[in-house]
């Protein structure tokens, strides 16, 4: 029997994190975790419960059907949050202090501020699983992370290529890329719109750039971004990338440096200091900091639907132009959240994000446990890394694992048999959050992916057509938000109801209040599905919107 442990990357405690330590000594509980009084409570069994700590309150779930009363679990992300986002506060640092297993489900998923927390500050002896890497070697259902798009400009997003393993790389390890200088006409400013509306701000020139202009990627990772300019003509970005070995090497080592070249409102193919350049006007494509030749390129094209090949081609960053067209001029809207791109009303160029929320990742999709088959083989992950930490009580936790993995087996053929009910022509699955890969690859279904229309920009009426049509051409009589996505999306949810489509209810990366357990989860999705697609354009009890 094994245990597919992470590499514990910690060096010490930080100073900050003891000053969070010792500081909290006399603070309240949080609300949505446990904490070491928590801890000391003790089930039917001699010896106190086990402290284990979960990243997500879905791995928590099934931590505690496994381990029983001879675990205590906390889960850092509380319901109803974004996994891909939430920072660690201090309570959750004093939580992770006081662990004595954790369980994080990683391949990118969680916020990598909350992933650095727990390498940094869990005691050296406990055990760090990533349940999705280590699902690798139990074999586990694994597909790569498809974005389906559908835009008429470019989607622009940043990349770091490799994982820096012949220079020492762990999981804290880093790259950050930093604007050096701007040539051109007018303003710009990268940046990337949360899941509830928030704005991490990466590149802005308002005021010339310096060390705060700055985008900082975990190795072999993706981010989106969105790219505003104030003025057609030519743009000149210079980019800067360095190494960073973990969070106490604050100098790093350069890596690369490149120029980017954007061509707004204006002939790409007169672009000045570029002689014959791949006009780059469409598709999903990164500007790539590739760690093993120390040099930025553009990785093109790269996503695409789950029957063709994804493709690997890279190109010289200096030979690109990035082609912004008129259509990519859009007025602000009234929301200040997007005041720092002039006043409301104001026309500026933009490429969009396309997918709302942040969504730092690599290339295989972290989501496994939307297929049931892969929940089960995280319970026995669990179950045999408890065993390890506990082996006195190896009977138990096998006796718990056998009856879960039962039903877990049940609620398997359950949505099989409840997403069969679904006429075939009707298994579409249009949604705003790629977290379904393995939902649609294991019961049967296709996804559909909506590009959420950019945030920063009040929807055009050709916007507005194009998803109108989008969903006349699928003949869908339902689309599916997250309850945590539902106020970000007000166009798709007017554009549905205009066209008699229902707003139904699905449940990714998170609980909430009325759905708490894994069991109840993949049930209720399941259950939503089947009746939005097969009844029609009336959407059930518990319509979010």
């Amino acid at each position: 029997m094994s245990t597919y442990v992470t590499t514990k990357w910690r060096t010490g405690r930080t100073a900050l994190a003891l000053a969070a330590f010792f500081a909290l000594g006399a603070c309240a509980a949080p609300t949505h975790v446990g904490h070491h009084a928590e801890f000391a409570a003790r089930g039917t069994h001699d010896d106190p419960p086990i402290q284990v700590l979960t990243t997500t309150g879905i791995i928590a779930d099934l931590v505690r059907n496994v381990g029983g009363d001879l675990v205590n679990v906390i889960s850092l992300v509380p319901e109803n949050a974004d996994p891909h986002s939430y920072e660690p506060n201090l309570r959750d640092i004093r939580n992770i202090v006081y662990a004595d297993l954790a369980f994080s489900n990683y391949l990118m998923l969680e916020e990598q501020n909350l992933i650095k927390s727990l390498d940094t500050n869990l005691r050296t002896d406990v055990p760090n699983i990533a349940l999705a890497e280590a699902a690798v070697k139990y074999a586990a259902e694994i597909i790569p992370l498809v974005e389906d798009i559908s835009l008429d400009t470019a989607w622009l997003g940043l990349r770091v290529q490799g994982d820096a393993s012949n220079r020492g790389g762990t999981r804290a390890s880093h790259v950050a890329v930093t604007a050096t200088n701007l040539r051109g006409p007018g303003r710009l400013a990268a940046y990337l719109t949360g899941t509830f509306g928030e704005v991490a701000h990466y590149f802005d020139s308002v005021d010339g750039f310096d060390e705060t202009d700055v985008a900082t990627l975990p190795t072999d990772a993706h981010t989106h971004l969105s790219w505003a300019f104030t003025e057609p003509g030519y743009y000149e970005l210079d980019l800067r990338a360095d190494f960073h070995l973990d969070d106490e090497d604050t100098e790093g080592s350069a890596v690369a440096q490149g120029t980017v070249h954007f061509a707004v409102g204006v002939d790409p193919y007169d672009t000045p200091n570029v002689s014959d350049p791949f006009v780059l006007n469409a598709g999903h494509s990164d500007i790539t900091v590739n760690l093993d030749e120390q040099k930025f390129q553009l990785l093109l094209d790269h996503e695409h639907s789950g029957t063709q090949e994804r493709h690997r081609d890279y190109l010289d960053l200096n030979k690109v132009v990035v082609e912004v067209p008129t259509k990519a001029l859009h007025q602000l809207p009234s929301d200040p959240t997007f005041r720092f791109l002039g006043r409301a009303g104001t026309q500026v160029y933009q490429l969009p994000q396309a997918v709302l929320g942040k969504h730092v990742h690599g290339d295989i999709d972290p989501h496994l446990w939307q297929d049931v088959g892969n929940a089960m083989v995280y319970a026995e992950i669990i179950r045999d890394t408890l065993i390890e930490v506990d082996p006195k009580n190896a009977a138990e936790y096998t006796a718990n694992t056998k009856t879960y993995l039962a039903e877990l087996e049940a609620l398997d053929t359950e949505i099989q048999r409840t997403i069969d009910t679904i006429p075939q022509g009707r298994r579409i699955l249009v949604t705003t959050h790629d977290a379904f890969g393995y939902f649609a690859h294991a019961y049967g279904m296709t996804v559909a992916g909506f590009v959420t229309p950019n945030p920063a920009s009040e929807p055009s009426i050709a916007e507005r057509k194009r998803l109108t049509q989008t969903i006349r051409d699928l003949e869908v009589p339902a689309v599916f938000l997250e309850p945590n996505l539902a106020s970000r999306s007000s166009t798709l949810v007017e554009v549905a109801r205009e066209q008699g489509v229902a707003v139904c209810p699905i449940y990714g990366d998170a609980f909430t209040p009325e759905v708490r357990t894994y069991v109840d989860m993949m049930r209720f999705n399941a259950q939503s599905l089947t009746s939005c697609l097969t009844e029609g354009p009336t959407a059930p009890e518990g319509d979010q919107q």
